[in-house]
């Protein structure tokens, strides 16, 4: 090729494999990705590497765990002094797009409106993407709702406009303003859908007319009993349960309207000629439980809020259809795509590339997936930490509590319902997992500690000052 891929990455939030149709989801409506699923490489064993939203981007742009970033919980700001994949594209020479979400900035729990929480300034902290920028930190209402670009003040889509829709067009619009289209771009499109609130009020009536008829009852694996581990982010009230449904059905409609724009955007890129020559990665930051295992929202090892979509598409070198049983995690997204891009990958990071197996080769890739928890999703709490691995065909987790460990065979209990580790005939593989789980956490320096020792030991004011591995 006479000059490097681009890349487009689209990410949603909180949408969990188990939810798309294409990974056989019976509710889904997501045509478009099942489509470009077929286009692709699809990596089916990836998960989140800390199934929470500010912990997987931070994972995702340093390519690092989250023992290493720091972004142990939400509403943290990331030390920017990592060495991220916005430095390594920009320092080559691409230009740089990033539009929607972007939950590293805030230092505070709540008060997400605010500008200094909302508004990420030019400069450090957008950690390389120093070209075009629409984002914002966190909110998750997607009607009159409003971006920033280079200062505090909000730019509002529009009361009537569906946030979704609108930074698609604006994505679309990025690709035909650019002023030289022979530069290679990396461009981020990071969608707040389908993640909560799932009321009818931030849904559009059409793509919720889609599912009125469909039934959204509890999962097999439903619990009645809240799970003691969870934090209470991840517990139920009665009221709640009452509302499943309702947040199912609304869920499925904001997917579908996702799956919308994502074929809106495909579209547009084709006509524009840029299929060919850019890669476009589709993922998501965790998933959803609602209610199975007795939990609700995502900080778990379960499948439902831990395995996420990976697909990745390049006509050029990346073979139409592949499905790969490599056990990826967050952290390896980064040097992966690094190395499809011939680009340089920071000695830091601690994934692994797999571009190698996105190119069709046989070649090894992670044996296993390692996932961590370090507390309550957005509070100083410790008491619900946990450390998993994930392998092509068991989960295996341990509590730092009181030392639980749980043990499921995915291939033959794909809802996790029958816990193996108290079975004597499992002693072995339970072993196994004990022995190489130490070793990954020795290899990285993650020491198992609570919540509250980040908090005071690597942060002030909930900004990271210190973190395991800097640049």
């Amino acid at each position: 090729m006479s000059r490097k891929p681009n890349l487009l990455f689209v990410l949603a939030d909180q949408l969990g494999l188990n939810q798309c149709g294409y990974a056989g989801s019976p509710t889904a409506h997501t045509p478009n990705i099942d489509r470009f699923a077929g286009e692709s490489a699809d990596f089916r064993n990836t998960v989140a590497s800390t199934p929470v939203c500010a912990a997987y981007r931070a994972s995702l742009f340093t390519g690092k765990y989250t023992t290493s970033t720091g972004m142990v919980i939400n509403e943290l700001r990331l030390n920017p002094a990592h060495r991220c994949l916005g430095h390594v594209v920009s320092e080559a020479g691409y230009d740089t797009c990033y539009i929607g979400k972007w939950h590293l900035y805030a230092n505070e729990l709540g008060n997400h409106e605010d500008p200094k929480n909302s508004f990420v300034p030019r400069g450090p902290d957008r950690l390389g993407f120093d070209g075009h920028w629409a984002g914002y930190n966190f909110h998750h209402v997607y009607y009159d709702t409003y971006y920033h670009s280079e200062t505090a003040d909000k730019i509002f889509y529009g009361k009537d406009v569906y946030e979704p829709d609108a930074q698609t067009d604006m994505m679309i619009d990025w690709f035909s303003k650019r002023q030289d289209p022979e530069t290679p771009f990396c461009a981020f499109l990071s969608y707040g859908t389908p993640h909560d609130p799932w009321v009818d009020s931030n849904v559009p009536e059409r793509f919720r007319n889609m599912f009125s008829t469909a039934n959204f009852e509890n999962p097999p694996n439903y619990k009645d009993e809240n799970d003691p581990y969870a934090d209470k982010w991840g517990r139920l009230d009665d009221k709640e349960r009452e509302e499943l449904p309702l947040w199912r059905r609304n869920y499925c409609a904001m997917t579908a309207n996702l799956d919308w724009n994502i074929g809106r955007l495909l579209g547009a890129l084709e006509a524009k000629g840029l299929k060919d020559d850019t890669i476009v990665v589709f993922s998501s930051d965790h998933g959803e439980m609602f209610g199975a295992q007795g939990r609700r929202a995502k900080n778990t090892f379960y499948e439902e809020a831990a395995r996420i979509p990976l697909l990745v598409r390049w006509p050029q070198a990346v073979p139409t259809g592949l499905v790969s049983d490599a056990c990826l995690s967050t952290v390896d997204i980064m040097p992966t795509l690094l190395g499809l891009m011939g680009l340089e990958i920071p000695e830091s990071v601690e994934g692994m590339d797999c571009s190698a197996i996105a190119r069709g080769a046989t070649a090894p890739g992670p044996a296993a997936a390692f996932l961590q928890n370090k507390g309550a999703c957005a509070a100083w709490e410790a008491g619900s930490e946990w450390r998993a691995l994930r392998d092509s065909r068991f989960t295996y987790a341990i509590y730092r509590r009181d030392g639980k460990e749980l043990l499921f065979d995915n291939t033959v209990d794909p809802l996790q319902m029958e816990d193996l580790a108290p079975k004597e005939e499992y002693e072995q593989t339970l072993r196994g997992f004990r022995n190489a789980l130490a070793a990954k956490m020795e290899s990285i320096h993650d020491t198992f500690e609570c919540c509250t020792w980040y908090r005071d030991n690597w942060t002030e004011n909930r900004i990271i000052l210190r973190s395991a591995t800097m640049a």
